[in-house]
């Protein structure tokens, strides 16, 4: 049974959303478990920065299935499919890895590229699986991580609380 890490994020209300999108993949994939949230500024265009974490769960669900159940949670969070790629969002869920599965598939590249690249990816990431090893990288993301070169990347962490 594959390891699966998906990144969410939003920058619409985002706490509310993320509350959400929480608690449907909770009850998708019993024993989810979460990072810390974090705001940074948006990447690709300007907008009001975004929340993002990174959940992980284990499931017998195909790659195909998750990613349909992911479909529905963004769309139960107000995001349409057609949504543009670089715009403010209610809801993004990236499938980062899916066990230790390379390659290319409908819906998603695994694992996902810029896991490597994106500190709001990778920091979380390795909170909740820092002895994971990267399919390709073939190192853990706890050293990955550890060697990320922070500086310009701000990240502050947030609670999700109600009220916060």
């Amino acid at each position: 049974m594959p390891d699966v890490y998906v990144a969410a994020g939003s920058n619409i209300r985002p706490r509310e959303h993320l509350r959400k999108a929480l608690g449907l993949m909770r009850e998708a994939w019993p024993g989810l478990r979460v990072s810390r949230a974090y705001a940074n500024k948006a990447v690709g265009f300007e907008g009001d920065d975004f929340v993002n974490l990174v959940a992980g769960f284990r499931t017998e669900d195909s790659l195909a299935a998750v990613l349909e159940k992911l479909h529905a949670i963004e769309s139960d969070c107000g995001r349409p499919r057609e949504a543009p790629k670089w715009a403010p969002r209610s809801m993004d869920l990236d499938v980062l890895m899916y066990g230790a599965v390379v390659g290319e598939f409908p819906g998603a590249t695994l694992p996902r590229g810029d896991l490597l690249r994106r500190p709001y990816m990778l920091g979380p990431m390795a909170e909740i699986a820092p002895q994971v090893v990267h399919p390709t990288a073939g190192r853990t993301l706890g050293e990955l991580w550890a060697q990320f070169d922070v500086a310009g990347h701000a990240m502050t962490p947030v609670s999700l609380d109600e009220g916060d």
